[in-house]
């Protein structure tokens, strides 16, 4: 979501900032990490509703960058050549105010920060970071490395969740079919036995015949259902009520927190391999972590900027797994906590993979299980009658 967030930084002043993050508190953290000091946040109309504004193609924009410097162009040239190119008028118009802060004399890094929904704290500090070594290639290779990786991850998890999606939409689909259509017409068929029915026959009969009498008014009931399910799913509340009882699923919520914690080690990996400190780029990590998880990493950030070892400060406040907790300890005595941060993020990707392939295996059986069961329950209380009709004749 975007929020409007007005801030003071000096020699600036007062300046109003766009920033695009899961809540204000994300917003607020992201104008902090950038020096500034936060007067006001409020949330930013995006326009029309259910229109939709175009992400700045972010990683395209970095891998074309990183071509074209590469050719020999300078940063100025490479980004007149991109603003010429872009057919988007939005993102053309991001990359001239670019141009126009760079011809003004601003560092490439400033002239970004000018447009934070279209390139985050993160991104900025990267290249911050690269304009005092002059490796802005490297910085712009590193975070393209580093979204390749996270967009792997993630393409993973959504993989593996689509199969069982669908099955659970396929068989909701069928048995809605089943007690809305099929039941009703064979409550017909049945209305002059009474009670000589079965119980749950009955039972699944009337339900038929209330259904059927009633058509309008299960319409617009159902309708009702289904519009107040899609606005609560909308509400980032709801979402947050959601994962939070997920979290507290030993199984689940474990997994969750793995996912979390290999996504903060690869980022803050990537910042303290460009020359950002620790502290503040503890920081510009903390919005991508969940509220469970940001109280904790606020404690871990006091306790390093008290003097606390990092490998001790976050296992301290429970920022570890036993795997990264011996991996930072490496890091510590090598010297090398950006790169060895970068291997604690790919053994745990990798384990979240291997999780999610077993996972699926074992939950697609079942889940189909549960679905053949339930529609064949239906079928049954419906054809019961028959077969005892028949067993009658015989």
């Amino acid at each position: 979501m975007r929020y409007q967030v007005k801030a003071v930084r000096e020699p600036e002043g007062v300046v109003t900032l766009l920033c695009e993050g899961a809540n204000a508190h994300a917003a607020t953290q992201q104008a902090r990490s950038q020096g500034y000091t936060v007067l006001a946040v409020r949330a930013k109309s995006l326009g029309w509703p259910g229109r939709r504004r175009g992400r700045f193609p972010l990683v395209l924009f970095s891998q074309e960058l990183l071509a074209l410097l590469e050719a020999g162009l300078t940063l100025v040239e490479a980004i007149e050549t991109l603003a010429e190119k872009q057919s988007d008028s939005d993102v053309r118009a991001v990359l001239q105010g670019i141009l126009e802060q760079l011809r003004e004399g601003r560092p490439f890094s400033s002239a970004l920060e000018q447009a934070p929904a279209a390139f985050p704290a993160l991104y900025v500090a990267t290249v911050r970071a690269a304009e005092k070594t002059g490796g802005l290639a490297e910085a712009l290779s590193r975070y393209i490395t580093y979204q390749t990786r996270l967009e792997s991850v993630r393409n993973k998890i959504v993989t593996g969740s689509v199969y069982p999606l669908l099955l659970i939409g396929v068989g909701g689909m069928v048995t809605l079919f089943l007690l809305g259509y099929v039941v009703p017409k064979f409550s017909r068929i049945y209305q002059d036995l009474g009670d000589n029915l079965p119980l749950m026959s009955r039972l699944l009969l009337n339900w038929g015949q209330i259904l059927e009498n009633n058509a309008l008014a299960a319409l617009i009931g159902f309708a009702l259902i289904v519009a107040g399910l899609v606005y609560l799913v909308a509400q980032p509340a709801t979402r947050h009520w959601f994962g939070t009882r997920l979290w507290a699923v030993p199984a689940i919520g474990e997994r969750m927190k793995v996912y979390q914690l290999a996504r903060f080690y690869r980022t803050l990996g990537m910042l303290l391999r460009g020359g950002t400190p620790i502290v503040p780029a503890l920081a510009m990590v903390s919005g991508l972590l969940l509220p469970e998880l940001r109280r904790q990493l606020d404690g871990a950030s006091r306790a390093i900027g008290e003097g606390l070892s990092i490998s001790n400060a976050m296992d301290a406040n429970g920022l570890t797994t036993p795997v990264a907790l011996r991996m930072l300890r490496v890091g510590e005595r090598a010297g090398q906590m950006g790169e060895m941060m970068e291997r604690i993020a790919r053994f745990h990707d990798d384990e979240m993979a291997l999780w999610v392939e077993r996972f699926t295996r074992l939950f697609e059986p079942l889940l189909m299980a549960l679905i053949g069961i339930v529609i064949g329950v239906i079928v049954v209380l419906m054809y019961l009658p028959i077969f005892e009709l028949a067993g009658t004749i015989q």
